[in-house]
């Protein structure tokens, strides 16, 4: 497999075949990350993806689960996406499920005929970093996508029957951590996702957002008041169908699985424990990306 730069996934796709079919992110601009800086966008050329799925089919006897790269794949037109996922389908017959990120502006582009043709062809679920259901916390952070872009986004993959998976960021708005917390809470609700994940805020390099801290213009929460936060938000997320709940990235100080709305008050129970007991919080040295 040929790749070009520095390749992102997502955790729960650590065994997927990793396929580049978009270089970099359409946006790039968002002040806390670090991921796609040293890229810039385009789309890559589709003769070298079939020769890169070619390769993989006569090295790889058993490939079950595919996640095609960059930052916004599904930026891609549906007449350079779908030919690739038909690609997979033939020659790949045990490939279990397909994957992607995705923003919600590449959602909104899409025609609600568009999307379910995408979920016919094979695109089993969409990866979306939401970060925030603040309006004030998105613009601070240059997000390019308002909270309705964003709500509205994963509801039409789900109603085209294409799963999605939303990440939010704890401590990302130290100064008004209990905004952020309450309306990511109520944007989970309104979204009804498949899944969502949390993620703690940690700088590197070249995030703008990395110089902030290092001059001392960003002070991060505490740990223990990111785990305030994520009460507050699981008190206000109360989606009305199950949603999969997961803050078990190695950036997270607890690590907590459960459904949501049912398992809120546990989680909250077991946060408000590790908040009185310091000695069940991962250390800093553990934490990482």
């Amino acid at each position: 497999m040929r790749y070009i730069g520095d390749i992102y996934r997502p955790p729960s796709e650590a065994y997927s075949l990793l396929v580049q079919v978009t270089i970099g992110c359409t946006h790039n601009k968002c002040t806390f990350c670090n991921m796609y800086k040293a890229k810039q966008f385009k789309v890559r050329d589709p003769k070298e993806v079939f020769e890169d799925l070619e390769w993989a089919r006569a090295h790889y006897r058993k490939v079950e689960r595919i996640f095609l790269c960059d930052g916004d794949a599904l930026a891609l037109a549906n007449n350079k996406l779908i030919p690739i996922l038909d690609y997979i389908r033939e020659h790949f017959p045990e490939c279990e499920r397909v994957t992607t990120y995705g923003r919600a502006t590449a959602v909104m582009r899409k025609t609600d005929e568009e999307l379910r043709q995408l979920k016919e062809h094979g695109l089993e679920m969409v990866y979306m970093g939401a970060e925030s259901g603040s309006p004030a916390v998105l613009e601070k952070i240059c997000k390019g996508e308002t909270r309705e872009d964003l709500i509205r986004g994963v509801q039409r993959l789900e109603e085209a029957g294409i799963k999605t998976s939303v990440t939010f960021i704890n401590g990302l708005d130290p100064e008004n951590w209990e905004d952020h917390a309450i309306q990511t809470g109520t944007m989970i609700t309104e979204m009804n996702a498949s899944y969502v994940s949390l993620l703690t805020l940690m700088l590197q390099p070249p995030a703008p957002m990395f110089y902030e801290y290092t001059s001392g213009n960003f002070k991060p929460l505490t740990a223990e008041e990111v785990l305030a936060e994520t009460c507050l938000m699981l008190k206000h997320a109360r989606p009305s169908k199950p949603c999969v709940f997961r803050s078990n990235h190695a950036s997270n100080y607890v690590s907590l699985r459960g459904n949501l709305p049912m398992d809120n008050e546990a989680m909250i129970a077991s946060l408000k424990r590790c908040m009185e007991d310091r000695g069940l919080l991962k250390d800093e040295r553990f934490r990482m990306l």
